[in-house]
């Protein structure tokens, strides 16, 4: 509601011509339906859990042609098209989603979409809860007492580096029992989002021992962080998205439509010949001044 009226005040000479309550409810519907944050600054689409599986699910919608297409991206391709979506998203969060794919700090190598796209969706919706789960790790590798209560503030969890884990640590992890038992705790205090616990029980409830990177990979692999969340269809699914294929379809179909169309009326002669083919092309350089004004929807 807040960004709602702040987006009002600021568009109020515009808006006044079609009415504050037709405003209200473009920005609502959009809201409803996760176009929302669509352009919009990193502050706002991190700033609730609703606009985080939004972004997700418009990239996941945007960009799902890349891994169905079979294409590999670089980090710093992905991070491009994050930007599309978000032109301030940080380029820290990326590189972040990265590891967890790769398991180290090569972020340039190649990775499929779909395995950035699950690691993405963990770091990025989880980005505090994590931050606090890599001091706990960094603890446990230390030997530190465990009484130490972490709660990041909102910059910290987006920004603060990771600490940097050793060799002998990437090799031998911690012990998975205490692990939990310091991460349940974790979930039970943490103001912010956190994977279901029955999830992070099943995760580390497998191993004796396991490693930071190791925990992120089988967290943001596990079907049911995926399906707690409800921005992405399973796996398996990926690639598939019915509803946004038959919409390009008729796009595609609507536009050959027009542009045979088009260039039939271009080809009929004038009163001068091909007169009338001249003037159109001539029209298509030259935007109308008479075009009708669009609405002003909520900036999006």
């Amino acid at each position: 509601m807040e960004d709602a009226v702040c987006q009002l005040l600021e568009n109020k000479e515009d808006i006044s011509q079609y009415g504050v309550a037709r405003f209200f409810t473009e920005y609502f519907n959009s809201v409803c339906q996760g176009t929302h944050i669509l352009f919009r600054e990193f502050s706002f689409i991190q700033a609730t859990p609703h606009n985080r599986a939004s972004f997700l699910r418009a990239f996941w919608r945007c960009f799902r042609t890349v891994g169905k297409n079979g294409d590999l991206l670089t980090m710093k391709e992905y991070h491009c098209l994050l930007q599309l979506l978000c032109p301030d998203f940080p380029l820290e969060l990326t590189q972040k989603a990265a590891r967890i794919v790769l398991m180290d700090d090569a972020v340039d190598c190649l990775m499929s979409f779909s395995d950035f796209l699950l690691a993405f969706q963990t770091q990025f919706y989880y980005s505090e809860f994590l931050e606090s789960v890599a001091a706990i790790y960094q603890d446990l590798l230390s030997g530190k007492n465990p009484n130490t209560v972490i709660v990041p503030t909102s910059s910290s969890g987006q920004h603060r580096q990771r600490p940097a884990l050793g060799e002998t640590s990437m090799l031998e992890g911690v012990e998975a029992s205490l692990f939990y038992q310091r991460l349940e705790s974790l979930c039970d205090r943490h103001k912010y989002s956190c994977p279901p616990p029955a999830v992070v029980r099943e995760v580390l409830g497998n191993v004796q021992r396991l490693t930071f990177y190791g925990f992120l990979v089988a967290l943001s692999k596990h079907h049911g962080t995926n399906q707690a969340l409800g921005a992405l269809p399973d796996k398996g699914d990926l690639m598939h998205d019915p509803a946004m294929d038959e919409e390009l379809e008729r796009l595609v179909v609507r536009s050959r439509l027009h542009r045979t169309s088009r260039q039939h009326r271009a080809e009929e002669p004038g009163d001068f010949g091909f007169q009338r083919r001249d003037k159109l092309e001539a029209l298509e350089k030259v935007p109308s001044a008479l075009a009708p004004t669009p609405y002003p929807y909520p900036r999006q």
